[in-house]
């Protein structure tokens, strides 16, 4: 299975210098926030695939949602074979419809112990904001939730794909690394995987 995971900012290479084809190659999209629908709305059409998506701290901003595209905030999704577990938003700076207090984020969890349950857990954690002390930084703005380091541990997904930390805020910003038997990844722009699952 490969999968395209977005976020964050468009990528030239699949919006504006897209050539008939170029998204032919995926079975699945996963966004991770802060992308204006319009861009999600043109790659789900190009693709012919299914996009899943959480919101980031931003897109209360962009007034609507994408059309075509599957919402997984709050729950879990079953999508080709897949379980992926949803929630988006970022750690509060200030107001913000998808800003949470490190508790908040802790109750959206605790609210999801019947879907993690009936699915017997999850194979993707599917976040805008990354875990703390895991691709995140001291700044409040992108700091990550402990709660999200729980939730792995437990669980043990094959993925945790998360965005809001742009990669060119740094030259030591991995693009993947491992956390326990979880590969996470910072899908800032775009970040193809190869699941063979």
């Amino acid at each position: 299975m490969r999968i395209l995971a977005v976020a964050d900012v468009p990528s030239d290479r699949f919006y504006e210098y897209y050539k008939p084809g170029k998204l032919d190659e995926f079975d699945l999209i996963l966004s991770c926030g802060d992308l204006r629908p319009e861009y999600l709305e043109f790659l789900v059409t190009m693709a012919r695939c299914p996009l899943v998506y959480v919101h980031g701290n931003h897109d209360d901003s962009y007034g609507r949602e994408p059309q075509g595209c599957i919402c997984a905030d709050d729950t879990i999704v079953e999508c080709e074979g897949l379980r992926i577990l949803g929630l988006g938003g970022s750690y509060r700076y200030r107001d913000g419809a998808y800003m949470y207090t490190e508790k908040q984020m802790q109750h959206r969890i605790r609210k999801l112990w019947m879907p993690l349950k009936k699915h017997r857990g999850f194979d993707i954690l599917l976040t805008h904001s990354p875990a703390y002390g895991l691709n995140d930084s001291e700044h409040i703005s992108h700091r990550g939730f402990a709660c999200l380091n729980t939730l792995i541990e437990k669980y043990q997904p094959s993925y945790f794909i998360h965005g809001h930390v742009h990669r060119n805020y740094g030259i030591d910003i991995p693009q993947k690394c491992t956390f326990g038997k979880t590969t996470v990844v910072n899908a800032f722009e775009y970040c193809i995987i190869d699941w063979d699952r």
